[in-house]
């Protein structure tokens, strides 16, 4: 296993104990990433379906420390790092960041100004490869409950955070993300994620 991020049932346990330490449906939702993640990852030529799965199931580990906004980015960075997982720790800043720029966030900066200006530096500076935009598409793939078409994602999470002037820009590059898997994996997504159709038009809400 490389070091740079967790064996699979390390990254589970970590993901059990984050879900005791402040439970939530951003628990379910790390799982399907992480699934997302692994199915896509298998289907390419070129990259590792279980480092796949491994870092979207930690994706969102930084929401271990509580209920907070974009706070969650640098606290699951500093402790992945603490860990000794780089890989991880990258993740948990770039998965936010389909646009290689933090003022396209969509949440609130609840942070000291000193990890707002690493953050920002670290964004723009990141070399980004297939695993962090793998994540970035399976962020917008599933809910807590299942996959979904991307624009069921896209008003779920609009809904509760509101609209900026990159929301749009934003969505356009998930959608080149997605067009990227699909060349490489030679077909649409949503015909290797189980449920989508399910997923997508049922009528539970996510909080």
């Amino acid at each position: 296993m490389n070091d740079k991020y967790p064996a699979r049932h390390i990254a589970e346990e970590e993901l059990m104990n984050a879900g005791r330490m402040n439970p939530g449906l951003w628990i379910g939702h790390s799982r399907y990433v992480a699934k997302a993640c692994q199915i896509i990852a298998g289907l390419t030529d070129t990259m590792d379906e279980e480092k796949a799965y491994i870092l979207g199931l930690m994706h969102d580990i930084g929401r271990r420390v509580g209920i907070v906004s974009e706070r969650h980015l640098i606290e699951g960075y500093k402790y992945c790092k603490s860990k000794g997982w780089e890989d991880t720790a990258k993740i948990c800043i770039t998965h936010s960041f389909m646009i290689q720029d933090t003022k396209t966030s969509i949440g609130k900066w609840d942070v000291p100004e000193e990890e707002y200006i690493f953050m920002r530096d670290f964004v723009a500076s990141a070399r980004y490869d297939d695993y962090d935009l793998l994540v970035q598409l399976g962020d917008n793939l599933a809910l807590a409950t299942g996959f979904c078409l991307l624009e069921k994602r896209f008003v779920d999470t609009t809904r509760r955070y509101g609209v900026n002037e990159y929301t749009v820009a934003r969505w356009n590059r998930v959608f080149e993300i997605k067009e990227h898997f699909e060349k490489l994996i030679g077909t649409s997504v949503y015909q290797v994620l189980p449920g989508v159709k399910e997923n997508t038009f049922d009528e539970k809400k996510e909080p």
